[in-house]
């Protein structure tokens, strides 16, 4: 922006834009004309050298961490959309429960949905990398304290929903509704407090989730449920054992 001061009585300053009467000791300001340009970002753009040098020490030690193998699984952990139980699932809710309990060795079930799930994973080693694509979120694990009415609320949605990840929980799917619902492998009492193990995103009413709204008590354990994957894979390769979850009937779909 520039600032031109004229003292003469009268001036008369012709611009681009036209003609400008300005008075004594005026004070007259130009505007500069931005021009824009749009840039394609593409692979024809060359590779700066020196922008390159900067960040490859990063990068090369970003590549190493994500391609690091943390343990394998022996069948493809997969998720059907139409499947009320998923081998992904389960595994999924498994790592949530056990490690859930290390932190709050009390927890009884475990829950979590299957859109938050990104991707599934083939049969193989299983690389901190495919753990971050499949939960890439910055999600925390979660105890909720839970009364049993609320428990069968959630346990409507999870039949609703055509089925849902769990842990610890068990139950069958009838005209879309819940029955025969376990928690451990005792019926379901409305008059009990249970405690369950999910994360903040769901705690908070993601995904539409219902049930959780109103808990007793809510923990936030601080713990990425990235994290807990990894630990969970890693820890059981350090036991010598490949992940390897069955289909148990923890959710059926009656017929």
């Amino acid at each position: 922006m520039k600032y031109f001061t004229f003292r003469n009585c009268l001036a008369l300053l012709t611009l681009a834009v036209g003609l400008v009467n300005a008075s004594c000791n005026s004070v007259i300001t130009l505007r500069e004309q931005r021009v824009s340009t749009k840039i394609q970002i593409d692979s024809t753009i060359a590779d700066d050298p020196a922008y390159v040098r900067l960040y490859a020490p990063y990068k090369d030690r970003l590549e190493a961490e994500m391609n690091r193998v943390v343990g394998r699984t022996n069948v493809a952990l997969t998720k059907p959309a139409n499947a009320p139980e998923t081998l992904l699932g389960n595994f999924f809710a498994d790592a949530l429960l056990a490690e859930g309990r290390k932190l709050y060795p009390d927890a009884a079930f475990s829950f979590g949905t299957k859109g938050g799930l990104r991707i599934e994973l083939q049969p193989g080693d299983i690389t901190v990398g495919h753990l971050f694509e499949l939960m890439p979120f910055e999600n925390e694990l979660v105890i909720l304290e839970l009364r049993g009415k609320s428990i069968s609320e959630l346990a409507q949605f999870i039949a609703s929903t055509g089925g849902q990840p769990v842990a610890g929980m068990r139950m069958r799917i009838a005209d879309s509704g819940a029955t025969d619902i376990l928690i451990g492998n005792t019926p379901l009492d409305t008059a009990r407090t249970y405690t369950l193990v999910t994360y903040d995103y769901l705690a908070n009413g993601g995904d539409n989730s219902r049930g959780l709204n109103d808990p007793v008590n809510r923990i936030n354990l601080g713990k990425k449920v990235r994290d807990a994957l990894i630990d969970y894979v890693s820890r059981l390769a350090q036991e010598g054992k490949h992940i390897n979850p069955k289909l148990d009937g923890r959710i059926i779909q009656a017929r």
